[in-house]
């Protein structure tokens, strides 16, 4: 299966740190193929410590369910859906914020952001898949 590569991840968290910037909101961002391997992360000056691991973990989750995570987060409290996040060991969670990026139909990996609101979060992944 392809995968997105590093220089394609970079783009995009660069991308996505520069939305964030315009928008005044400081966050941490975070590539992961589509095996939820971490590609690459980044993470703007001052921004909150626990945005690192909710980009990942939304990241992780969009990727592994081939959508944006913010149409996982209804299910999150479903039990099939908590055992799986248990099953990740926490690194699995299901809140707006990451965006999957597609390839020719196929899923190759995600972006997520943590750090400033949902919201904020998900317009700065969308900037940072918009940059492919």
């Amino acid at each position: 299966m392809a995968n997105v590569t590093l220089e394609e991840a970079t783009r995009i968290c660069d991308a996505a740190l520069a939305k964030a910037a315009e928008m005044g909101v400081k966050i941490s961002v975070s590539v992961v193929d589509s095996a939820t391997n971490l590609v690459t992360m980044k993470q703007m000056d001052g921004s909150m410590m626990l945005g690192i691991e909710g980009s990942r973990g939304k990241a992780v989750a969009s990727v592994l369910f081939g959508k944006p995570s913010s149409e996982l987060e209804e299910q999150a409290d479903r039990p099939v859906f908590r055992a799986l996040m248990t099953q990740m060991g926490g690194r699995l969670i299901m809140g707006i914020g990451a965006i999957p990026i597609i390839r020719d139909g196929d899923v190759i990996g995600a972006c997520g952001v943590g750090g400033a609101s949902g919201e904020e979060d998900v317009e700065c992944a969308k900037a940072g898949v918009a940059a492919l």
